[in-house]
Parts: structure tokens; C-alpha cells; sequence
């Protein structure tokens, strides 16, 4: 009843069903990321950074921030990325990216980041615009529509619960022109708010990929990575959900480490995290790049920015109900995690 209401009344009042705390408490885990994901894919197709698609989808993300009771607030920033044309030349293009931050306040001065990137893939050269890659009308529900349903799921069952360390929700943009809006992020924190925060969470294309995976970052010490990677294993596999660490294959990408999102901005400066996605990194060119065997449905193994494969309907087709229960596997994980992790009060 929650979905079928939700679909009929968000193109008249969008997110007037997720306000409500009855909700939160009542609903199974993961229908609010699934239905939150669903309507930005839907709404806001083709979020590339500084368009009009991702300012509309920033401010719909803070809008749910607010109805929950948050403080919450969009920042700005400018930056560029390289386009390289036929005859390959190479231009700067410029863009204004909008990243939505909604803090809830702990008892203590560290915190915890939750992040997900709300921008999707925008074409860097010609040759991606003609393989169909990114544009105007790329859903992105994997990459990343789900990570920012996931997040606003999260945000909205931890609302009313008091927590020793504050949690920070963030959706970034420019991940996808190389990881702008984390960088940006980063640079805007004080020397105490980095030495405060004690974890930073990176949700990314938890959808397609063959199984979880949580990574650690390169520079996460060893008992870090005991309370965040290998709990979140032990919490996974007590549902029966399954979940994995990187096998460490790849030389540059060690045992239970992961690469090439907004958490690796964090990694490098030396701040802990907790990358979760959805991946196969046995396969390719193990550096978890290759989601899932190849096969008809996904003839290179991936999604990645591919308009006709990243969308629910495709999805929903090629892999049914994988959206509904990638979602609820990934809330029943991250849930109890961010409490513990928080020191959440009953």
C-alpha cells in the first residue's frame, strides 16, 4: 500500500509520503531506498554535475533532509574536467556542482560521514556520447540513485535516536568527473573536523554487481577495520545475506581494500573508511571494475554508465527484484552498523 500510494502521489507532492515517522518505524527495511531510489532515477534522469537535473535532484535530497528535521543545507562549488573530441582535442569544460549535507548531532565532537554521490555520468568525450554513455536521459538508478536512497533511509530511522558521535549525511556531486565534490568537501574541513571524524561511509552501485562487497580504505588502521569492514561482514552473513571483502588480487588494490570512489579522497588524507558497493572483484581485471559474469544481459559485465542498462526498467527485467532486495540487504547491514558505530541510545 506504502508504494502504490507513493507513486501516485510524488509527482504531485514530492516526498510529502517519507515525512512521517510512523513510517520509518512500521515499513520493512529498505522501502524507503527503494522508493526513493526509484523516484530520483525517475524525476531527475540525466543528474550530470552543474545541469539542471542535478540541482533540481540536490534539492529535492535536501527537502527530504528537512521534512525529517534536519538541518540541511546545499553548497556549491566550481570546478572543471578535461573533454576530449573526435580529432582529440582536449577542452576544459566548467561545471558548478551542488552537494546536500544534513547533520545529526551527537553528544561528543567527532562524527561519522554517510555519503553517497547523487551525480551521474556525463560524457568526457565524443566517443562516449556516441557509445550512449552518460547524458541527458541516464537513470543511474546502480550508479548511484540507490546509495542516495540507502542514505535518506538511514537518515530517517536515525532521526529521533539520540547518538553519542554526530552523523553527517552527504550527497556528493562531480564523483563522476573525478571525485570533485569529495575533494571539495575535504578541502572545506577544518584541521579539527578532520581529526574528528572518525569514518567516513561511501555508498556506490550496491545494484548490479554479483554480491556486497565492504572494503576498507589503504590507510584505515587494522582496528578500524575490525569494528567497520569485518562487523559489517558478521552482520551481513547473521541474515544469511551474502557479502564479501576484496580478495586482494590486484597488487594496487590490497586485501579488503577498495579503490576509485569519493571514499578514496578521504583515504588519502589519512581519514578511515568504509567503502560499500556491489561488485565481483575475482573477475576482469580484479579491481572490482567487472560487476558480474558477462552474459547477454550485461554483454561487457557492467552497467557503468550505459543509458539502456542503468535503468530500473532494464533492471527490473534483467534482474527481478534485485532492486527491492539490495536495498533491504544493504539497510539491514548499514543500520545496526551506524548505530554501533555512533553509539546510538535506545
Amino acid at each position: 500500500m506504502f508504494s502504490a500510494l507513493c507513486r501516485r502521489l510524488l509527482p504531485l507532492a514530492i516526498g510529502a509520503c517519507f515525512s512521517p515517522a510512523v513510517f520509518a518505524a512500521s515499513i520493512p527495511a529498505g522501502q524507503i531506498a527503494n522508493e526513493q531510489a526509484r523516484h530520483i532515477a525517475t524525476y531527475f534522469p540525466g543528474r550530470m554535475t552543474g545541469s539542471p537535473a542535478e540541482m533540481l535532484s540536490a534539492d529535492y535530497v535536501r527537502q527530504q533532509f528537512a521534512q525529517m528535521g534536519y538541518e540541511s543545507d546545499i553548497r556549491t562549488f566550481n570546478s572543471r574536467y578535461l573533454y576530449t573530441t573526435k580529432d582529440n582535442r582536449q577542452n576544459w569544460h566548467k561545471v558548478t556542482g551542488s552537494t546536500v549535507i544534513a547533520a545529526h548531532e551527537g553528544k561528543a565532537s567527532q562524527q561519522i560521514i554517510v555519503m553517497a554521490h547523487l551525480d551521474t555520468y556525463a560524457p568526457h568525450s565524443d566517443a562516449d556520447t556516441e557509445k550512449n554513455l552518460g547524458g541527458l536521459t541516464l537513470q543511474g538508478i546502480d550508479d548511484n540513485a540507490m546509495g542516495v536512497g540507502v542514505m535518506l533511509e538511514l537518515a530517517e530511522r536515525l532521526k529521533d535516536i539520540p547518538t553519542q558521535y554526530g552523523i553527517r549525511f552527504i550527497a556528493t556531486s562531480g564523483e563522476e568527473e573525478g571525485k570533485l565534490g569529495a575533494e571539495n568537501l575535504l578541502n572545506r574541513m577544518s584541521a579539527a573536523e578532520k581529526k574528528n571524524t572518525l569514518l567516513v561511509i561511501n555508498l556506490d552501485n550496491l545494484v548490479v554487481g554479483d554480491k556486497l562487497y565492504f572494503n576498507s580504505g589503504k590507510t584505515t588502521p587494522a582496528s578500524v577495520r575490525k569494528l567497520t569492514r569485518d562487523r559489517a561482514l558478521n552482520i551481513a552473513h547473521s541474515h544469511g545475506i551474502q557479502a564479501a571483502t576484496n580478495p586482494g588480487l590486484n597488487a594496487d588494490y590490497p586485501k579488503g581494500t577498495g579503490c576509485c570512489n569519493d571514499a578514496e579522497v578521504f583515504d588519502k588524507a589519512g581519514i578511515p573508511v568504509l567503502s560499500v558497493e556491489a561488485t565481483n572483484w575475482s573477475l576482469g581485471k580484479k579491481d572490482g571494475y567487472q560487476q558480474r559474469a558477462k552474459s547477454k544481459a550485461f554483454p561487457e559485465g557492467t552497467s557503468w554508465h550505459n543509458v539502456r542498462l542503468d535503468n530500473q526498467q532494464y533492471i527490473d527485467s534483467a534482474l527481478p527484484e534485485r532492486i527491492e532486495h539490495r536495498s533491504r540487504d544493504v539497510v539491514k547491514i548499514m543500520l545496526p552498523l551506524v548505530k554501533e558505530l555512533a553509539k546510538a541510545g535506545k
